[in-house]
């Protein structure tokens, strides 16, 4: 049976990652040991993994995760007070309010919220 799933990012320097997670989106960081290579932060219920990737192109970065939220409003304003880039919080046609961040390593997390 699953029970969880992590996603695993890429990311060039592991401060800065650490900074724009746990300063500006509120995550803590998780885990008992301090690994030079690797980052793991939690939010609530979720957690994102990170693992060093120094040659990691931004421009050509595909990395990403769809995060659901029962409180969008709050998570976005939050983003928004930080001065990140987010974008335009959105209903969309699948009955999503949908809007998405872009890290310092350009992994993109789209954060969504069931409208029905």
């Amino acid at each position: 049976m699953l029970t969880d799933v992590n996603p695993k990012l890429p990311m060039r320097n592991k401060a800065i990652t650490k900074d724009f997670y746990v300063n500006k989106l509120g995550f803590q960081e998780f885990g008992r040991a301090d690994y030079d290579d690797y980052l793991m932060v939690q939010k609530d219920d979720i957690q994102i993994h990170f693992f060093i990737f120094k040659e990691v192109d931004p421009a050509e970065n595909y990395g990403q995760i769809y995060i659901r939220t029962d409180d969008i409003e709050s998570f976005y304003q939050l983003a928004k007070s930080q001065n990140i880039s987010i974008t335009k919080l959105e209903h969309k046609p699948w009955m999503q309010r949908e809007f998405s961040i872009h890290d310092p390593d350009n992994n993109l997390l789209t954060v969504g919220q069931s409208m029905l």
